[in-house]
């Protein structure tokens, strides 16, 4: 069992940054690939970014690419995800999830256990 919380979230003006945390506990953090998603209102849940389980190996919506960085830190039990250049369509809670195994997916259902999301705002 891993239990996963997000915080960071907040409201920013369009242009800004933000550095989303997320904080696991209970099983070896460093057994587990590690992903992004985020969901805006009246729309599905999307993949925002994942982190394999030593860092080595990143992905990321082309939604994102090249403005937001995930990061992990397996001695912290810490993943990040550091938001630059930020515009509205980004507004949406943002969740943390877990995946057993090395490699994270872009799939949902990759995951094994979640966090309870942190919401992000960007103004115009």
């Amino acid at each position: 069992q891993v239990q996963l919380v997000e915080s960071g979230g907040g409201l920013v003006q369009a242009g800004g940054s933000l550095r989303l945390s997320c904080a696991a506990s209970g099983r070896t953090f460093s057994s587990y690939a590690m992903g992004w998603f985020r969901q805006a209102p009246g729309k599905e849940r999307e993949f925002v970014a994942t982190i394999s389980w030593n860092g080595g190996r990143i992905y990321y919506a082309d939604s994102v690419k090249g403005r937001f960085t995930i990061s992990r830190d397996n001695a912290k039990n810490t993943m990040s995800l550091q938001m630059n250049t930020l515009k509205p369509e980004d507004t949406a809670v943002y969740y943390c999830a877990a995946a057993p195994g090395a490699y994270g997916s872009i799939f949902q259902s990759g995951y094994d256990y979640w966090g309870q999301g942190t919401q992000v705002t960007v103004s115009s």
